[in-house]
């Protein structure tokens, strides 16, 4: 059985909680954005998630884990995230990353400077501390489609 992917419910919050401690991905400010969280439930438990902070036309992509990594769930949470973005008229999505630079690039994403992130994700808690400054900046530019 394959896992079903579905919007995040605040009742999701310990179990994506649980696997984003589980991978050493932070945890704070990701509960104020739920509602646009995406999870994989496979079997009534939560086997991935992916979610993104949307702040007008740009989105901050954050939280993507699986349970299981290596069987792709982590590509199919990413390309839904994307997908749920351009529906939301997002045209930027970026992302912090300090171990899955190599992973995105195959979506689109392509490393930046922070000072090229739009002013927007600054209120994002990623960006005030919770990622280290360390952390590989990327973006995807979203073209409208006609």
């Amino acid at each position: 059985m394959s896992p079903v992917l579905r919007p995040a419910a605040p009742g999701d919050w310990p179990a994506i909680a649980a696997l984003l401690s589980q991978h050493g991905l932070p945890t704070e400010g990701a509960a104020d954005h739920l509602a646009h969280f995406i999870v994989a439930e496979e079997a009534g438990s939560i086997a991935g998630v992916a979610g993104l902070e949307v702040y007008g036309d740009a989105a901050l992509l954050r939280s993507v884990a699986v349970a299981e990594p290596g069987a792709g769930l982590g590509s199919v949470l990413v390309t839904a995230a994307i997908t749920q973005a351009r529906a939301s008229g997002v045209h930027d999505v970026i992302l912090l990353t300090t171990t899955a630079a190599r992973f995105f690039p195959r979506f689109g994403f392509e490393r930046i400077g922070r000072e090229a992130v739009p002013a927007a994700l600054l209120a994002s808690s990623e960006f005030r501390g919770a990622c280290p400054a360390s952390a590989e900046t990327m973006a995807l530019r979203i073209v409208a489609s006609n």
